[in-house]
């Protein structure tokens, strides 16, 4: 599930308007979504105007987009654990400050390189692993960040919050830019892109916390306070399911969508404005997800909503191996209906098992926590990128998306046919073995 992630419980006031403006009143939270919108608005330019920009302006194949793609994921999977044992001694809004810092300039080195007549290839995969080991430490902070900044009562509201303003920045987002990218370059898209990371940065400047780093004198050697951190991730047994059908559907969609640019723009020959449109349709799926998720999983449990999710994504992943095989319209409807499905299972999902975790985790293992599980689960992410990749140069896409769909439905077993299915609470269980 690699949208981001969150949760409810039954006693948990949900984000809607009922629970916001209780949010809204929590010292910080408003300057944080604020920011947070912002930035959102920015990555869903970003997110279609750098795989059109690779694919259409500078021509790269299968195996170039693998590796444009494992860049962007490979720091979960190198430094992943080391982050979150940092981040576990360092204020949290500090970190998320100076990441975005360097995701500005990552990202405006792109359209400054294009415009300067330099831009290759290989420009691409540095920017993407500078911006995916800045991203590395921002969101292992950032999911860290919310039980610091708000009380544990409303770790569920706050999250549904934050994804229900995502999923509405995602509603026409994709959209405009793939009409704008009909009309100007890519390049100019990253240029906006590039400066909501300073809107974030600006609404991070102005919260206070009470988040107070741990003093020097009693943190342990950084390799003992990492394998604190796996050890808690695994002795949990809903967190460690959770983490295993998270890791493999990671696994496989990833390498689904690695291929997805290629698909519909070349393999399907739909445009930009097309490859928008479907991103921003499926979006209606994601905020109704979002705003849905907390009632779903109070009406019929929070493990019931975890693995019944987890089933509805593995389904939808066979929708681009069929498109294939269709005409352009039959194609694009049946790509809409997927990722709007995907959207929506995939934020009730995360929302329902993040907030389950958070509320699990002692707060001085957050972030070790959170790296422990990220290193877990997203690391699969460049692996699951680099196969697709290689695979399909030498077999072709079609049966690369076949096999990884099969993967992809097999991957809820994990939650499926487990005793967590049947408990209407997570977060306040017992689980430790």
């Amino acid at each position: 599930m690699s949208t981001n992630q969150d949760a409810a419980s039954g006693e948990a006031e949900t984000a809607t308007s009922a629970g916001q403006p209780g949010l809204l009143r929590t010292k910080g939270f408003a300057a944080l979504w604020l920011g947070q919108t912002i930035s959102t608005i920015g990555n869903q330019l970003s997110g279609l105007a750098f795989p059109v920009f690779a694919v259409t302006m500078l021509g790269i194949n299968e195996w170039q987009i693998g590796i444009l793609n494992a860049a962007n994921t490979a720091s979960f999977l190198l430094v992943g654990l080391t982050a979150g044992a940092l981040v576990d001694r360092m204020r949290k809004r500090r970190v998320m400050w100076v990441a975005d810092f360097v995701r500005f300039g990552a990202t405006l080195s792109i359209p400054l390189l294009y415009f300067t007549g330099v831009i290759q290839v290989w420009h691409l995969f540095i920017v993407a692993a500078i911006n995916g080991l800045a991203t590395v430490f921002f969101d292992v902070s950032y999911q860290s960040y919310i039980p610091i900044l708000v009380p544990k009562e409303k770790i569920a509201s706050a999250n549904g919050a934050l994804e229900t303003t995502s999923q509405i920045s995602g509603l026409s987002g994709p959209a405009i830019v793939g009409f704008l990218l009909t009309v100007i370059k890519a390049p100019f898209v990253l240029i906006v892109d590039a400066f909501s990371f300073l809107a974030s940065v600006a609404s991070l400047s102005v919260i206070r916390d009470r988040e107070v780093p741990v003093a020097k004198h009693e943190r342990q050697p950084l390799r003992k306070e990492i394998a604190e951190g796996i050890k808690f991730v695994w002795s949990n047994k809903i967190i460690r399911s959770i983490s295993f059908t998270t890791a493999t559907s990671n696994l496989f969609s990833t390498a689904i969508y690695t291929l997805l640019p290629i698909v519909i723009l070349r393999t399907l020959n739909l445009s930009a404005a097309a490859f928008g449109l479907i991103e921003s349709l499926s979006a209606i799926g994601g905020l109704l997800g979002a705003v849905s998720a907390a009632k779903l999983a109070k009406r019929i449990g929070e493990g019931q909503l975890v693995a019944v999710s987890a089933i509805i994504t593995g389904v939808c992943t066979f929708a681009p191996a069929i498109a294939i095989g269709l005409g352009q319209l039959p194609a694009m409807v049946l790509l809409i209906v997927a990722q709007a499905l995907t959207s929506f299972s995939v934020l009730t999902y995360n929302i329902t098992q993040v907030s389950a975790r958070q509320q699990l985790c002692p707060e001085r293992l957050l972030g070790r926590m959170n790296a422990s599980i990220r290193f877990f689960v997203w690391g699969v992410m460049p692996i699951g990128a680099l196969l697709s990749g290689a695979v399909a140069t030498a077999i072709g896409i079609a049966p690369v998306l076949w096999i990884c769909a099969v993967g992809g439905l097999l991957a809820a077993s994990f939650v499926t046919f487990n005793p967590l299915s049947r408990m209407r609470i997570l977060g306040n269980a017992e689980t430790t073995n």
